[in-house]
């Protein structure tokens, strides 16, 4: 029996049978990090992993204990966990250790749940792939020359591969749904507001949101359940109970945006989401065409609206407060040096266009304009919920593609983005679901919700994963 291939469900059940014990879990998944060659983990404490999955033990044997009580886990490293490192994968933060937990974590820790370490991400979790780590690309569990996506790609590799039972990752512009369809498993981008965002390193304030990482979407039911809500150290949390739907796919009306549907689209791909959505249709779902038309604007918006907000987030990184600092002749040359050498290729054009783009006698020719963009892509999404429940398409064009194949081309990176980013400006939420593979390359389908319509996705992908 291989503990590390139970779902959470499966493992609560073992747990509560005293089949195994939390530390024979814990052990089993240490094990695997340790002969990983995927680079999903950048750190990892085998002690305080064994110490925490101890006390869940201890939990356990008095018989009360919660879903995730004894769980081993794993937690991006943008996300604070008090006493470990916090790297977001960049040389600026190379030893900077956190000093607090994030709301996720203390969430999850006051759950009973057993965190194992941090994983890979793209540097300040600004990219599509993992490849702009700085501490080297996370290998796809499928075919280890492939990327496993980003930002998440560490997080998305370590449940694929059975390194961790669950992870948590954060999405911008597709960082959980991306390297979730890129390495098979359940991702869900919640709603923005719906999930704390406070211990969570800042790329885009206004995007950013942390979400579960999982190998089934009932696995990712049940964290979202327990990181939701409000919460009083983010002014941007909103105060959201999730509440379970029993929604059936019967009678549902389900939309498919014909300009997801357009050129650049992989036909195998296609042909696998269009094999879902008919599914779906025979189920009983009625299948709206729909159309989104601002979507063809969606991924310039995004791309001066994201490197506007990191590079005033990214700021406080001067060598100054905390982080790398090199030593200089006055305080400009320590910014200089200290951002110089601490921040890799893709933070650095980031920083460069967003402040131009927020620079006197520019801001209202892009920033601005990109915001008036926003609010039409809302629009468009707004309107399109009048008439269906959900909205079903692919969350990228293709498969995993090679590594090192788009490194040297960061518009073709960006395109990656194409279906995932303008869910994002909407804020609206968004799950992948692995529904079939190309040469062994697994491919999800993307379900788009409402705000705060998590239940209704999270019902329709479970429907999707049985059927």
């Amino acid at each position: 029996m291989d503990l590390t291939e139970f779902t959470i469900t499966q493992a609560h059940e073992g747990l509560k049978k005293k089949e195994f014990s939390s530390v024979d879990l814990t052990k089993a998944y240490l094990e695997k990090i340790k002969k990983s060659d995927l680079n999903s983990f950048l750190s990892f404490d085998e002690n305080w992993a064994i110490e925490q999955a101890g006390e869940a033990d201890k939990k356990i044997a008095k018989g009360d204990f919660g879903m995730l009580c004894g769980i081993p886990c794993s937690i991006k490293d943008a996300i604070m966990v008090d006493g470990q490192k916090c790297t977001a994968a960049s040389k600026i933060l190379e030893n900077y250790v956190a000093p607090y937990d994030a709301t996720v974590v203390k969430k999850l820790k006051e759950a009973g749940a057993v965190i194992l370490g941090k994983t890979n991400t793209d540097e300040f979790t600004m990219g599509a792939s993992t490849e702009n780590s700085a501490f080297g690309v996370t290998k796809n569990p499928h075919d280890k020359t492939r990327v496993a996506g980003g930002s998440s790609g560490g997080s998305a590799a370590s449940v694929a591969a059975n390194e961790a039972c669950y992870s948590l990752g954060s999405d911008t512009g597709g960082s959980i749904r991306l390297p979730a369809s890129f390495c098979g498993v359940a991702g869900l981008c919640p709603t923005y507001g719906s999930v704390s965002r406070y211990g969570l390193i800042a790329h885009a304030s206004s995007l950013d949101q942390i979400g579960p990482m999982t190998k089934s979407v009932e696995d990712a039911k049940i964290v979202f359940e327990i990181i939701s809500g409000k919460d009083p150290m983010d002014a941007t949390s909103a105060n959201y109970k999730f509440e379970e739907s029993k929604t059936q796919i019967k009678g549902l009306k389900i939309g498919v945006p014909k300009e997801y549907f357009a050129e650049g689209l992989d036909k195998e791909v296609e042909g696998i989401i269009r094999d879902a959505i008919k599914r779906a249709e025979k189920a009983g779902a009625e299948i709206v065409e729909i159309s989104l038309p601002n979507t063809k604007y969606a991924i310039a918006c995004y791309y001066i609206i994201v490197p506007s907000e990191a590079s005033a987030n990214l700021a406080r990184f001067d060598g100054i407060r905390y982080g790398l600092s090199k030593p200089g002749n006055d305080l400009l040359d320590v910014y200089v040096k200290s951002r110089g050498e601490g921040f890799g290729s893709e933070p650095k054009r980031r920083i460069m266009v967003g402040t131009h783009s927020l620079s006197s006698g520019y801001y209202d020719a892009y920033y601005k304009k990109a915001q008036e963009v926003r609010q039409l892509i809302r629009d468009d999404f707004a309107k399109v919920f009048e008439k269906v429940d959900l909205i079903f398409c692919p969350v990228a064009p293709f498969p995993a593609f090679k590594i090192g194949e788009k490194v040297d081309d960061p518009l073709s990176m960006y395109l990656v983005d194409l279906y995932t980013g303008a869910v994002k400006l909407a804020g609206l939420p968004g799950l992948s679901v692995p529904v079939g593979k190309i040469n062994g390359l697994p491919v999800g389908l993307q379900i788009i919700g409402n705000h705060f319509q998590e239940n209704k996705i999270l019902s329709a992908g479970m429907w999707i994963e049985k059927n």
